[in-house]
């Protein structure tokens, strides 16, 4: 028998002894644990001496004889349970120790008390076996200070993330680090009059990002529908209707390739204001990301990589074109000419500096393409970079006097795109115009250029207030606050190619 499938049968044969001396421990319905073991550990000057209820998952079964110790891990943290012979009683201390393995979760009650050593711990007096650990959990061993594990390899601990998180603090400590951030976002666009909403996943048409969507089918309606790539145009329709300040955070799926600041499923915090331009949305975003880092470290700095991070507002803003000049030494801006000159103009500078663009690429896709090699990866503190070229920008609204660019900007942090945001495209007519553009360059071949959404349109006809808004990518500002090299680290179960 192969070593895995002897221990398996070993702790089957271990469930069996236990049903039959003490029952189905999968028969318990639930186990009223009073304290957690960390509150147990920081009360324990009012607990000494006291009966307490505690229940976890034993990661060490430690002794021989007469007495054990064990380590019982909760979500609070750790705690040590005394065991003796004396204190459970002869037929229940052996029955344990022929039956219990690592991994068994348990509900422990017992005397809060300090061992000779020091340690706080609670002495057992019934333990009650809540669920037996039938595959061994890769638990490691403390060695030169650091803890290791069977479970080291990256990819497997993404595929096996229950075991994961079983063994490695560390991971747990990251996702509850999200929860955080992501209340944070909603506490803080709450106390800023913003109204949480929902907006639709299944869309009839894909459109308010430049992205490749799923598509998916309907049987009872026989139509085809996609899987929505952002829900900016459903979210404006709402500032149409009456709402003034409103965000979502939900859901976004692009059909798009898998990377370390990319999963086609991911995140996403939307928000709208009425009656603001793109400067206010500037100081709403600063808010929103400096709170964040407050409610993860404290502070507003937070460390990427090696490098000290520094949130505290004011964020210089950059203009597009000063910022790729400075990285490249071409004036972008300067190209002159109809649009297919600008175009192949921006085409021999993408050639010069060896950025790769596509055929269906336009002057503003072969603008972003140059930022995105030369000026985002190098960007290590807080920018907004302010200034888009319209043909990069199609909900965007014109700058004042500037009709070629608009009013967007992206905040760009750690090297990478935070998020995107600009005083929104207003006019009706002016929209339509870009919906059209658009539809020529899907009709080159640009799998990302959005439809012509004509409800959209129809709603803008009614008319909408002047408004700013915003996306935030919540995955990547995950990934900035807590340090962590790769988007995968921060969704708890990531897109991956199966396992061969």
């Amino acid at each position: 028998m192969e070593p895995e499938l002897d221990l398996l049968a070993q702790r089957r044969a271990k469930l069996e002894r236990y049903r039959a001396a003490a029952g189905d421990p999968f028969e318990v319905t639930r186990y009223d644990a009073s304290h957690s073991a960390q509150a147990v550990i920081d009360g324990f000057a009012a607990l000494e001496g006291q009966v307490v209820q505690v229940a976890g998952r034993l990661h060490t079964i430690r002794g021989k004889g007469k007495a054990g110790f064990w380590d019982l891990h909760d979500q609070s943290g750790k705690i040590q349970i005394f065991v003796t012979l004396d204190s459970l009683g002869e037929e229940a201390f052996n029955l344990l120790r022929e039956t219990l393995d690592a991994g068994d979760i348990v509900g422990v009650r017992g005397t809060a008390m300090r061992t000779r050593m020091g340690e706080v711990s609670v002495q057992a007096s019934t333990v009650t076996l809540l669920s037996k650990s039938l595959r061994p959990a890769p638990f490691g061993k403390e060695k030169d200070g650091q803890t290791w594990t069977r479970l080291s390899d990256v990819q497997q601990r993404y595929r096996q993330r229950s075991a994961d998180l079983l063994v490695n603090r560390d991971v747990r400590e990251v996702f509850e680090a999200r929860s955080r951030i992501v209340a944070t976002l909603r506490q803080t666009l709450d106390a800023a009059g913003f109204l949480e909403v929902e907006t639709p996943m299944l869309q009839p048409l894909h459109g308010g990002a430049a992205a490749r969507p799923f598509v998916t089918h309907h049987n009872a309606l026989d139509l085809d529908l996609y899987l929505r790539i952002a829900p900016e145009l459903y979210l404006k329709r709402l500032l149409v209707g009456g709402f003034e300040r409103v965000y979502e955070i939900n859901r976004n799926f692009r059909n798009e390739g898998i990377d370390t600041s990319h999963n086609p499923e991911f995140t996403m915090l939307e928000a709208y204001q009425a009656y603001a331009d793109y400067h206010v949305i500037m100081e709403l975003v600063e808010r929103c990301l400096g709170n964040c880092c407050q409610a993860v470290h404290g502070s507003y700095q937070t460390t990427w990589g090696e490098t000290v991070i520094d949130l505290t507002p004011p964020w210089p803003r950059v203009r597009l074109y000063d910022a790729v000049r400075a990285a490249t030494g071409h004036d972008l801006e300067a190209l002159a000419g109809d649009e297919a000159a600008r175009e192949a103009a921006a085409r021999r500078v993408a050639a010069e500096v060896e950025v790769h663009v596509q055929p269906s690429d336009g002057f503003g896709q072969i603008v972003d393409a140059i930022l995105k090699k030369y000026v985002i990866p190098r960007t290590v503190q807080p920018v907004f970079i302010t200034e888009y070229p319209v043909e990069l920008s199609p909900l965007a609204k014109r700058s004042p006097g500037r009709p070629e660019l608009t009013d967007r900007f992206q905040p760009v942090i750690g090297g990478l795109e935070m998020g995107n945001a600009f005083s929104e495209l207003n006019d009706p007519l002016d929209q339509r115009v870009r919906f059209e553009e658009q539809a020529r360059r899907a009709a080159r071949g640009d799998a990302e250029a959005m439809p012509i959404d004509e409800d959209y349109l129809g709603a803008l006809e009614y008319g909408m207030p002047p408004a700013g808004g915003v996306g935030i990518g919540s995955d990547r500002l995950v990934m900035l606050l807590c340090n962590q090299p790769s988007i995968r680290d921060v969704i708890l179960f990531p897109t991956l190619r199966p396992d061969e």
